[in-house]
């Protein structure tokens, strides 16, 4: 079986694709990933072929100022830039790759619904996988009627409900409970666990009996932060705990100044080598670092900035998860006492402890590639 994975985004778009691209190719089938240009590089560094299309849509790496939360805006900028702009420019160069490499299935993050037209209009079935945690971005009153206008000008007819998303099979690596009770998964939805690794060999950073927590704002929003780094940074001097800090490859953790020791800055460290020494994290919210730090059992302190990041804030609080912070007005001791509070209050971790158990008792990729088989039957 030939199989083409699609993703309309950057790495929070395609990481959550990469253990059931593994398992696949473990079980014998060939496998080939589709996606922005500028990820063209990192795929390939993943092991897997890789061809671009549609446009760039990740960081140009140009620093940006700090702006408020805006749902509005962010929900203009899904509606407007993911469907009306981009899905038309995926479905053309989709359909034109699928003429060439001829996949037997596509497998397609949530978002990237021009690879779902393309896939429909070949009679191919698709797959999707869910890559935002609450379910409260991409949904149906806010796509539906962009989409139909997509779809119309490749002579499909009027989907509702975002059926067309998911007609076939959805696969979900997040907890069923994380998700906004408002907006159900459907029917066709199957949950799997995305194995973490335990501790291995302690970084040189550890130090042991002493609590420590990671601090990250992800791969795109760490260029638009402004001065939150520095407020964090300055918020955490006064935590009695290791802090371990990525700032991402764009930024040199030099022009944060000299750390305490107890403060440690790299550019990036990969979550699953850091979050199982870790009490605690502080993010911005976004899927995959949610899913990270659940998937470890910790307790959590939020400062959600834009995409999908407020609605998981929303389900942060309403779940007893963490704490969730204003991204403009928190201040240093605002961060201070928000961490301390989850690294010392035991209800947070019970929270977080409790959906990690229900997360990790769903099935491995291993166990999804069947059902993957079996949409061709």
């Amino acid at each position: 079986m030939r199989l083409l994975f699609t993703f309309a985004g950057g790495n929070g778009h395609f990481r959550p694709l990469v253990p059931l691209a593994r398992a696949l190719a473990a079980a014998g089938h060939t496998i080939a990933f589709t996606g922005e240009p500028m990820m063209v590089p990192i795929v390939e560094a993943a092991g897997f072929t890789a061809f671009p299309s549609g446009p760039d849509l990740g960081s140009d790496g140009k620093r940006r100022p700090l702006l408020p939360v805006d749902r509005e805006r962010e929900d203009a900028d899904l509606r407007d830039g993911f469907v009306r702009r981009t899905a038309p420019r995926r479905a053309a160069d989709v359909l034109a790759l699928c003429a060439d490499w001829a996949p037997d299935l596509l497998v397609c993050d949530e978002a990237d619904l021009g690879a779902m037209i393309a896939a429909e209009k070949l009679g191919l079935p698709h797959a999707t996988v869910l890559v935002t945690a609450a379910g409260a971005l991409i949904r149906p009153d806010l796509v539906d009627d962009a989409l139909n206008e997509v779809r119309a000008v490749h002579g499909l007819a009027p989907q509702r409900n975002l059926e067309s998303a998911y007609r076939h099979l959805v696969l979900s690596p997040f907890p069923a409970s994380f998700r906004d009770p408002r907006f159900p998964l459907p029917p066709t939805a199957r949950s799997f666990h995305i194995p973490v690794p335990g501790p291995g060999t302690a970084p040189d950073w550890h130090v042991e009996g002493r609590p420590a927590l990671y601090f990250t704002l992800g791969t795109i929003f760490n260029t638009e932060s402004g001065d939150l780094f520095a407020r964090v940074l300055a918020g955490l001097r006064d935590v009695d705990a290791t802090c371990v800090v990525t700032v991402g490859n764009l930024i040199d953790p030099a022009e944060f100044g000299r750390q305490p020791d107890h403060i440690h800055l790299a550019k990036y460290l990969p979550q699953d080598d850091v979050l199982p020494y870790c009490d605690a994290a502080v993010t911005h919210g976004g899927s995959g670092s949610l899913l990270g730090t659940i998937s470890h059992g910790l307790p959590m302190v939020l400062l959600p900035m834009g995409a999908d990041q407020p609605h998981n804030g929303d389900r942060v609080t309403e779940l007893g998860l963490g704490t969730v912070l204003d991204v403009i007005h928190a201040t240093p001791a605002d961060i201070r006492d928000a961490v301390s509070s989850v690294l010392g209050e035991p209800s947070y971790r019970e929270a977080a402890a409790r959906l990690r158990d229900e997360v990790t008792a769903y099935p491995p990729p291993e166990k999804i590639v069947p059902l993957l088989e079996g949409l061709l039957r």
